[in-house]
């Protein structure tokens, strides 16, 4: 076993992409100290690992985030936000939050949400006198929010592990994602009266108009999605091929941003995408089957859990697991390698699948702009070409709102768990 711990650390320092850190570690592992295993076994597993239907929706709410982010939609929709809140003490700041916020509703990508509002907002941020990692910290953890607000891929990689309703998931994390908005929104106000910073002009009603009537047809993604799955119209998948379909309707009926070249890229960064994702899943799922193989979970966790663990104690624990892990591995493959692990202690105190998996998928998004390996603070030093410590200098407030928010949610898990309890579903 340290082998195989040693090995992955020392890809992982190295900068191997991390399927290469899964699979590589497993396959050495095997060779070693399993010869006479045989292989076709790991690569069922990769391929079980990719063939529940759910994940069908993936590819489809990529397709509509690659579209969407290349065309006109996050431009007008920052300016229709703007419009509003641009006046206010921290106005430009919160307005970076709620365009991140919308567009993760939109894109359910933290790394589509980074490059499409990041690369508008940070520049006026700023010039109206906010620092550099401030708007970067504030940029990337706002675009974290988007793997709250549905669609979130890492809803349908938990709903799939685990057998939750994705559905059920994706309601539950609207409550929690406006929750951490409101809190990112004080914070912005606060620091902005702190330090001075003078917020923009009003914009005059004539001028909100010419916005809301540019940028209100943006807001159809939440309806459709969102209202869908709540009203019991949409499945996830369904809710998935409608937003593509609205996506191709707004930007090339509306906007008329679309070209047959423009598709034929989307199409295939969407297939680029897609595969990496499904092969993280597929490593995850084979490395998962190997640990059980090994009977890790059963050595490991008695001991830790005891033999009547209390439902805040397995909640703690879990908790904790997925935000060290996620702020070293990419959180798809944290998913699903550590849910199997957990689910017989979660099952057995009775704690709802619904709101557990709103609380991992929070951990997956504070570990993905948590140093040392965050997967949104690459994103966003290859996209503002800034250095590593001045991204992550201002993330510590960030984190704390969010851990913030996992405390409430423990506390009051109604603030998730409203949604899909009244949902036609």
């Amino acid at each position: 076993m340290l082998l195989l711990v040693a090995t992955m650390v020392f890809k992982l320092l190295f900068g191997f992409p991390f399927m290469v850190i899964l699979l590589g570690s497993l396959i050495l592992y095997i060779t070693i100290y399993m010869p006479t295993f045989n292989m076709n076994v790991i690569v069922q597993q990769v391929v079980t690992g990719i063939i529940p239907p759910s994940l069908v929706a993936v590819p489809m709410f990529i397709l509509a985030a690659n579209i969407i982010t290349a065309g006109q939609a996050a431009k007008k929709l920052i300016r229709m936000v703007k419009a509003f809140l641009g006046h206010i003490p921290g106005g430009l700041a919160i307005t970076t939050n709620a365009a991140c916020t919308l567009f993760g509703a939109v894109s359910g990508s933290t790394q589509a949400t980074v490059a499409a509002i990041g690369g508008t907002m940070r520049p006026m941020l700023l010039e109206a006198g906010y620092s550099s990692p401030f708007s970067l910290a504030l940029i990337i953890n706002s675009s974290d929010i988007a793997f709250l607000i549905p669609p979130s891929i890492g809803f349908i990689v938990y709903g799939v592990v685990t057998g939750t309703s994705v559905g059920k998931l994706f309601l539950a994390g609207v409550g929690p994602g406006i929750l951490i908005f409101i809190l990112f929104s004080v914070y912005s106000y606060i620091y902005s009266k702190r330090n001075n910073i003078a917020s923009a002009e009003k914009a005059d009603w004539n001028e909100r108009k010419t916005a809301v009537k540019g940028g209100i047809l943006v807001m159809g993604f939440p309806v459709i999605i969102v209202g869908g799955i709540y009203g019991g119209i949409f499945s996830p998948t369904e809710a998935a091929a409608a937003s593509v379909a609205y996506a191709l309707f707004l930007e090339g009926a509306i906007y008329r941003t679309l070209q047959w070249r423009t598709m034929i890229d989307h199409f295939l960064q969407t297939g680029v995408v897609t595969g990496v994702v499904f092969v993280l899943v597929g490593a995850g799922n084979a490395f998962s089957f190997l640990l059980s193989f090994l009977r890790i979970p059963q050595t490991y966790l008695p001991p830790l859990f005891g033999e009547d663990p209390s439902r805040l104690y397995v909640i703690f624990i879990v908790v904790v697991a997925y935000f060290i892990a996620c702020m070293f591995v990419d959180p798809i493959v944290a998913i699903y390698v550590l849910s199997p692990i957990f689910a017989p202690y979660v099952i057995a105190t009775g704690v709802d699948p619904v709101l557990l998996g709103v609380l991992v998928v929070l951990q997956a998004a504070i570990g993905s702009a948590t140093p040392p390996f965050g997967c949104d603070i690459f994103t966003a030093q290859l996209i503002f070409r800034r250095p590593y410590l001045e991204i992550i200098s201002h993330t510590p407030p960030f984190i704390l709102i969010l851990l913030l928010v996992t405390v409430l949610l423990v506390a009051f898990p109604q603030i998730a768990l409203f949604l899909p309890n009244t949902a036609l579903l």
